[in-house]
């Protein structure tokens, strides 16, 4: 199956679709295995491009062994893409789908997603937070959008398991306008969709969150903040009924920051 905007379908009329999508060739953003994200031009726009190639039983194997889900094709983001607009979510603007095989080993299948241009993530935007400290307001905004976003996706049985502050992107137009910001979340090939989310996935998201945020110069009452919008309970009310919750979330974010930094996060 295939599925391509009007645009799109014309770009490629006369030829195999599915082929040429799988074979064009643009600048490379990731390559891992079976997997590759491009991006093309096409109208003078930009279009992301992610490409599954066929896994093949051992690689769905090895991932069951080591008790991980493998990832068999961009379908589970088409999905994602769907519940995200659901929930009113900012993501990503789907162009076109295709699918191609019988068995979940020997699938072909790619997503095409327009760019989200002049956007930045909030790796990048916060990174020189801890010298230069951001407009309180600015910063009290964010954390209170990407609390938002958090506690929708877990309160609606939705878990992201590359929850970072990289896969945020922020609209910089939003900067200059008078309505809240905008902020996307992307890779979305890894999301999970239950009718409940476990605590355990959600301990992992948030600590996820944690750590990637712990060297942007977030203070405790920073960390309190978003604990209480994500919550929406009491500061007093969460740390006397959620405090073990939390404590789990701490430790798993500053056990990440060692094996990545060998050193405790400052605070």
């Amino acid at each position: 199956m295939i599925e391509l905007r009007t645009d799109f379908q014309d770009f490629f009329k006369g030829k195999d679709a599915f082929d040429e999508i799988l074979n064009l060739q643009g600048e490379i953003f990731r390559q891992h295995k079976n997997r590759k994200t491009l991006r093309i031009t096409k109208d003078d726009k930009g279009y992301f491009i992610k490409i599954h190639r066929k896994v093949g039983w051992g690689e769905i194997l090895k991932n069951l062994l080591n008790l991980r889900l493998p990832v068999l094709g961009a379908k589970n983001e088409l999905h994602a893409i769907r519940k995200f607009e659901e929930l009113g979510i900012e993501t990503m603007k789907v162009v076109g789908y295709g699918e191609r095989g019988l068995l979940p080993a020997w699938l072909d299948s790619f997503l095409i997603t327009e760019e989200l241009e002049n956007s930045i993530s909030l790796e990048n935007f916060c990174k020189g937070w801890k010298s230069n400290p951001p407009d309180f307001n600015l910063k009290l905004s964010l954390i209170l959008k990407i609390a938002d976003i958090a506690r929708r996706l877990h309160q609606n049985g939705i878990n992201h398991r590359d929850f970072y502050i990289c896969h945020f992107l922020l609209d910089l137009n939003s900067l200059r306008e008078n309505n809240s910001l905008r902020v996307y979340l992307i890779d979305l090939h890894r999301v999970q969709m239950r009718k409940h989310t476990p605590q355990r996935w959600i301990i992992k998201d948030l600590s996820g969150l944690f750590f990637s945020s712990m060297d942007i110069g977030l203070t405790r009452r920073d960390l309190f903040r978003f604990m209480k919008a994500y919550s929406g309970k009491p500061l007093r009310t969460l740390l006397k009924d959620e405090q073990d919750f939390w404590n789990q979330v701490s430790k798993r974010a500053v056990t990440l920051y060692q094996k990545h930094f060998s050193c405790l996060p400052e605070f």
